[in-house]
């Protein structure tokens, strides 16, 4: 029987929509989950610890042509 075994790592990246990380000496692992679930759940949990690392937009400075694109 397979065993499938789901892995949940983080850290910094250098940009949200890319996957490469700022740096890999600062990459955690939250651990080894025997299920999509409880990976989700550990995965979902270390993301609400970290949210206030998010920096947010300010609206009143000017926008580049690309950031107006959406």
């Amino acid at each position: 029987m397979t065993q499938r075994l789901h892995l949940v790592f983080g850290g910094e990246l250098i940009s949200p929509t890319g996957t490469a990380f700022k740096n890999v000496d600062d990459i955690h692992v939250v651990g080894i989950f025997p299920n999509y679930a409880s990976a989700y759940d550990a995965w979902k949990n270390e993301a609400q610890r970290t949210v206030d690392n998010a920096r947010l937009r300010d609206e009143e400075a000017a926008a580049s042509s690309t950031e107006e694109l959406g």
